[in-house]
């Protein structure tokens, strides 16, 4: 299952006010970060789908997880998945270069890149 897609923008309340307004996205909850961002979501639906991220601050977060820039302002696609240890070695198994890092009392998560250089991200809820 997809999980959310993170977008990196320049101007977080103009990316908030098309998202929200011209959309009709809702402002969601959003752990403490290390870097400043808004967390959408559909009314419908409680998990938010659309992460927003001010792209210097965000960059400079991911610099100290040793992930280079990505081309863009589409950082990632994040999926949801299960069974971390399992995943992890599979992907070492096939030679998948992964990042790993954690969301305290959310995720523990596995980052890598497809053959055409897009960035997942697969989360695995602690």
């Amino acid at each position: 299952m997809i999980h959310h897609a993170l977008v990196l923008t320049d101007d977080l309340e103009a990316s908030r006010a098309f998202y929200v307004d011209a959309l009709g996205f809702e402002v969601a909850d959003k752990p403490p970060l290390e870097f400043s961002g808004i967390w959408l979501r559909l009314p419908e639906d409680d998990d938010a789908c659309i992460h927003l991220a001010d792209r210097g601050e965000y960059l400079a977060h991911v610099a100290t997880l040793g992930l280079g820039p990505v081309a863009g302002a589409l950082d990632h696609v994040a999926v949801r998945r299960t069974g971390y240890d399992a995943l992890a070695a599979r992907l070492e198994q096939a030679g998948v270069e992964a990042v790993h890092h954690e969301v305290p009392g959310l995720f523990r998560q596995l980052f890598v890149l497809d053959p055409n250089g897009v960035r997942l991200e697969l989360n695995v809820p602690v």
